[in-house]
């Protein structure tokens, strides 16, 4: 018989645990490695900003507004005025508690209504002592000066606008008080500003002062183009406001803070633009836009102004700053000057479906709107019917060109009258031609009606030509009106 083979029992009671030991060892290590590899990670991202590399230098903001006493201030839109109980209008003390001048999140009580009353008539008080004491001389284009007497022996400064020479006393100047006659400003007014540039930092300073005789919203002092707003306010109220860039990148963009209520703002705002040597600033130009906030919808264009930085010596502005007055120009005087653009359109009239078919393929000679000589235009189609809007349609917008592309088609269903099939009597078609802008209200480019009474030649021959010629497409150019 066999014997029965027995395991030696004694050698795997000595290997086991000596390879249990190398497993946990490993596991342990393993755990370790891990839990080293994320502390090096999460404290490779908490330094990161830290971190400083040769060959990326520390970056600094390229616009920046210098420090003052009081924190900016920015009114804010208010939502739609749909639901009267929700928005109600501001009464003129309940409007003070959005002014610029107020703290943000300060609201005024009737406990504070008679202090407040009593400031605005000292106030008055003063401005009429200005009025009365400062000294006034405007010497015309022949020569012949009036004067009013200055009983206050303070600084004066001469500011030079045209033909016009104007001496007012500073301290009225800088406290915005009308002292002077609306006549010696621009039809839209002045800016005033001043430059220096800090050679040891390549930094322009730009310090927007104040503007100056600034038209009328709506009124009959101005030119009229400001609509009058709806937050219940006087037709000569205006809100102004200056936004500021560089061109012709226009990266850097600020803005100073809304003035409430007034056509002479001051501002007396600082903005550093860092970065920029002498030789950039050789092809730079400072683009002002002045504004007029509107609470409930896109704010008003009132005018801009550009500096080319070229035509300022830039060693004298590194020595102290330089003083700059700005007559403020109108947008629409760049359509006048280029023309407003003709307009390719194909149209199509279908009698038995009723359905009129406009084709947009495209526009060509658009003036620059946009001092980088560009604009960004689309074209709102609307249906007349008997001189009553029905319908409309637009395009998409066509960024920075002159001459887009449209290539866009819509068709509009004419009503057909009782008893008779739809025809195209009592139809026409209004166009218009827009410049896009993401914060003002879009400019209107040039515009263009076919089939109205105020049709062109060219428009009405093309009108009736379509009408004689059902289900035949036939395109021709436009020129744009005003």
């Amino acid at each position: 018989m066999a014997e029965e083979y027995i395991p030696d029992v004694s050698m795997m009671d000595t290997i086991l645990p000596a390879i249990l030991g190398l497993t946990a060892a490993a596991v342990l290590s393993s755990v370790a490695c891990i839990c080293a590899k994320q502390m090096r990670i999460r404290n490779k991202k908490q330094n990161h900003h830290d971190a400083s590399f040769p060959f990326q230098p520390t970056r600094r903001p390229t616009a920046v507004r210098s420090p003052s006493g009081q924190p900016p201030h920015y009114l804010k839109k208010s939502p739609s005025p749909t639901n009267g109980k929700q928005m109600g209008l501001l009464s003129p003390m309940q409007d003070q508690s959005t002014s610029p001048t107020a703290p943000p999140n300060m609201k005024y009580t009737e406990e504070d209504e008679v202090p407040m009353q009593q400031e605005q008539q000292q106030q008055q008080q003063q401005a009429q002592q200005h009025q009365m004491g400062n000294k006034l001389t405007v010497v015309d284009g022949n020569g012949m000066k009036q004067s009013l007497h200055n009983h206050h022996h303070s600084p004066v400064e001469t500011i030079a606008n045209g033909n016009v020479t104007i001496t007012l006393d500073d301290h009225a100047l800088t406290n915005g008080k009308e002292l002077v006659i609306a006549d010696q400003y621009g039809k839209l007014g002045t800016i005033y500003f001043k430059l220096r540039y800090l050679a040891e930092r390549n930094a322009l300073m730009v310090s927007i002062i104040r503007c100056r005789g600034l038209p009328c919203k709506g009124g009959s002092g101005g030119t009229g183009d400001i609509p009058t707003g709806i937050n219940g306010r006087t037709q000569a109220a205006t809100d102004p406001y200056v936004k500021l860039q560089l061109l012709p990148d226009k990266q850097h963009k600020v803005k100073t803070r809304v003035v409430r209520n007034t056509r002479n703002p001051v501002y007396d705002e600082d903005f550093t633009f860092y970065g920029l040597n002498i030789n950039d600033l050789q092809n730079m130009s400072l683009h002002f836009v002045i504004l007029s906030f509107d609470r409930y919808s896109r704010d008003d264009v009132i005018g801009e102004v550009v500096c080319p930085l070229s035509s300022i010596e830039i060693g004298d502005i590194s020595k102290e700053a330089l003083s700059i007055s700005k007559e403020i120009q109108p947008r629409s005087l760049k359509i006048r000057a280029q023309g407003r653009g003709e307009l390719l359109i194909s149209l199509c009239w279908q009698p038995a479906a009723g359905r009129l078919t406009v084709v947009l393929l495209k526009a060509r000679n658009l003036p620059r709107m946009d001092v980088t000589g560009l604009a960004d235009p689309y074209v709102k189609i609307y249906l007349l019917y008997n001189g009553q809007r029905i319908a409309k349609k637009k395009t998409h917008v066509k960024k920075r060109t002159l001459s887009p592309v449209f290539n866009e088609s819509f068709a509009f269903d004419i009503p057909a009258a009782e008893g008779t099939g739809a025809s195209l009597e009592g139809v026409s078609l209004e166009l218009m031609l827009l410049d896009w802008d993401r914060v003002t209200k879009n400019e209107v480019i040039g515009r263009l009606e076919l089939g109205g009474p105020t049709s062109s030649s060219t428009a009405l021959n093309h009108w009736n030509e379509v009408c004689n010629s059902p289900r035949r497409q036939i395109a021709e150019w436009h020129k744009l009106n005003e």
